[in-house]
């Protein structure tokens, strides 16, 4: 459905997709087949949508829980 079986080769892609309550995903990661996920950068992301949710702030690469986050907009563009 999510598009990571491969059919032709017989293997699925090592795939994880972040899907919030409303049912809308929020984030996609599709790796090769003999590349495995990363928990921690997963955990990551769910905590950075959920910061979002809480404060309208954004969750910069390298953001982790408890750092401030950006404030978004196109008038941020490269002030970060």
């Amino acid at each position: 459905m999510y598009g990571i079986l491969n059919e032709k080769e017989g293997f699925a892609y090592r795939g994880a997709f972040i899907i919030d309550p409303e049912g809308k995903i929020q984030s996609i990661i599709i790796n090769p087949q003999p590349v495995g996920r990363n928990i921690d950068e997963i955990l990551r992301i769910i905590a950075g949508l959920q910061f979002n949710r809480k404060t309208g702030r954004g969750a910069q690469a390298g953001w982790v829980p408890g750092d401030p986050g950006i404030k978004l907009g196109w008038e941020y563009v490269g002030k970060y």
